[in-house]
């Protein structure tokens, strides 16, 4: 197959092109940069093929992808700054990458009639209750501009594709690009007690696992929407934290803390976002490993990179 990739300079993205050289598939990668400006880590994406694609600009998505003619496009470019997405004068921005973009791109796939896969987030969820949310839930009502976009991408993404697949995921982590794990290793360096939130609930993603799941699910025809996360059950952000030091052999401290005692955010975030995967395994897809045994390979691969 020839997939197409967005957003191949962050930290899914990257993974998703080297998931696709694993396979021999034929991975042709796209950013807004003039070129590849992920991690040179000497993997197969930074040998790949690379189109420069500003996504919000349909005209252009049009042309690149009438050009490649892709038998499946992996969404993964988004804005993902959740609170600098509050700032009145990023919300434009905001809405015409998140929202607009993937129109464009959900236009182009069904000009071509090829496959196309939308990652969305938890944070298209209200987050009340405790019940996880089921992929196919109609009660979605986002707490900030962040949600509300990667939403309106979805909706979107449903009108107009015919072969389209849509994956929320939460609390990402990879080698290429910003995540917790990365922030925590770094601020664990200077100060030995973290106050870190712990009322916010759900199970936090590997891209090196999720980018092995989409493309088992590109390959196939079982489009829908779905949920994905790491298993392992479901947890907080002060409990990751907790499990990041210690298998990290760091001496931290974690204060556990309330979203209203922590205070800093300027967005609103859901307090519940657990996701139900149970979608995953009826459709005969493979979960993804435990988030602790994710995590042990992760910070393998961290010490052996330069990724920190």
């Amino acid at each position: 197959m020839k997939i197409f990739v967005t957003g191949v300079g962050g930290q899914l993205g990257h993974d998703v092109m080297n998931e696709l050289a694993k396979r021999n598939h034929e991975g042709v990668g796209s950013g807004i940069a003039h070129a590849y400006s992920g991690l040179q880590d000497g993997s197969a994406v930074c040998g790949m093929p690379y189109i420069q694609l500003d996504i919000t600009d349909g005209a252009a998505v049009g042309q690149v992808l009438n050009k490649v003619r892709p038998d499946a496009v992996i969404h993964c470019a988004a804005w993902t700054s959740v609170d600098a997405a509050e700032d009145e004068e990023n919300k434009p921005k905001v809405k015409a990458i998140n929202e607009d973009g993937t129109r464009h791109i959900a236009e182009a796939c069904k000009t071509l009639a090829c496959k196309m896969m939308y990652i969305s987030t938890d944070y298209v969820f209200n987050g009340q209750g405790t019940a996880p949310w089921k992929p196919d839930c109609e009660n979605t009502a986002p707490l900030n501009v962040y949600g509300l976009t990667k939403l309106g991408g979805e909706l979107a993404a449903k009108e107009l594709s015919d072969k389209l697949f849509i994956v929320r995921i939460s609390g990402a982590f990879g080698l290429n690009g910003i995540n917790f794990v990365k922030t925590m290793l770094r601020v664990g360096q200077i100060h030995d007690t973290l106050r870190v939130v712990d009322d916010q609930i759900g199970t936090p993603t590997y891209t090196l696992d999720l980018a092995r799941l989409l493309v088992d699910m590109i390959e196939t025809e079982k489009y829908g929407i779905y949920h994905a996360t790491n298993e392992g059950g479901y947890i907080s952000w002060a409990s990751f934290a907790k499990e990041i030091f210690y298998q990290a052999g760091m001496k931290v401290n974690v204060m556990p803390v309330t979203t209203a005692e922590y205070g800093l955010s300027r967005a609103m975030r859901p307090l519940n976002s657990r996701l139900d995967r149970e979608k995953l395994v009826k459709n005969g897809f493979e979960t993804l490993p435990d988030w602790k045994d994710a995590l042990r390979r992760y910070l393998k691969e961290l010490q052996g990179s330069s990724a920190l």
